[in-house]
């Protein structure tokens, strides 16, 4: 019987990094540092757990998900997964993963998503056994991410994908943009009563510092405007009635941009 945990690290300003730790009846069999944005948080929360790391999964280029790539592996001599379309910019990089890859890291099994928009290379690991979803910039609690380097067509297709996935997958992203990610939620989708109470949880977690990550994904489905620029009711009140999916979710994405 595989087990498999996640301890949340907060680095930077507003970054989490995240340690998946796979283990079997006889002990530790991996231990992954995902999108590890600085060092030394990682390395007190290694040392603190009692764990050597095995792997860094990364799912983009930017360098506060890369940042701490090249020390890590020099301290550690572990094994760098990435995405393919990327590889030229993962620093380190030993292992380049595209579209329904699959990663056996220690017994757990790892799907890879590819889900440009943010970058042009960003993928996601999908722990389907263990209702794991890493998916780094492109898809936040209650927002996602900037699209800096794709298209906002192509960025929609990258949200239905992981929107397929089943209700109960946790959503592990990378930054605490929960807050502010509501109050812009409110403001564009005021009649929807799942979203004013997740907005009111989410007021009160942060302002007892409480931390809004992970998220549950079929949370996200209900309450997250940009899994649902195909929602007939989200498009009018955007006073987009009738218009593709894709011009919704590029009207709710350029109003996040400006707010």
């Amino acid at each position: 019987m595989i087990r498999f945990t996640v301890e949340r690290i907060a680095c930077l300003s507003d970054n989490y990094v995240f340690l998946i730790l796979v283990d079997d009846a006889d002990g530790p069999t991996a231990t992954a540092i995902v999108d590890p944005a600085e060092v030394e948080p990682v390395v007190a929360a290694l040392d603190r757990l009692g764990r050597t790391p095995t792997h860094i999964l990364n799912t983009h280029h930017h360098p506060d998900h890369v940042g701490g790539n090249l020390a890590l592996k020099a301290r550690y001599g572990l094994t760098i997964v990435g995405p393919a379309a990327d590889r030229s910019r993962i620093p380190g990089i030993d292992l380049a993963l595209g579209q329904d890859d699959s990663y056996d890291l220690g017994g757990a099994i790892a799907r890879v998503i590819d889900v440009p928009g943010h970058t042009s290379g960003h993928i996601a690991f999908h722990f389907e056994r263990h209702g794991a979803l890493f998916c780094g910039d492109t898809l936040f609690a209650l927002g996602c991410g900037r699209v800096f380097e794709g298209t906002m067509p192509q960025m929609w297709q990258s949200l239905l994908k992981l929107r397929e996935l089943p209700d109960d997958t946790m959503v592990y992203c990378a930054h605490e943009y929960t807050a502010s990610n509501a109050r812009f939620a409110r403001a564009i989708d005021p009649s929807n009563p799942a979203l004013a109470a997740r907005a009111e949880d989410v007021a009160r977690a942060r302002a007892a510092d409480i931390p809004t990550v992970p998220s549950r994904l079929g949370d996200e489905k209900l309450t997250n405007p940009f899994l649902r620029a195909d929602d007939p009711v989200l498009a009018a009140t955007m006073g987009l009635a009738g218009r593709a999916p894709e011009d919704v979710f590029a009207a709710v994405r350029g109003a996040k941009d400006r707010a």
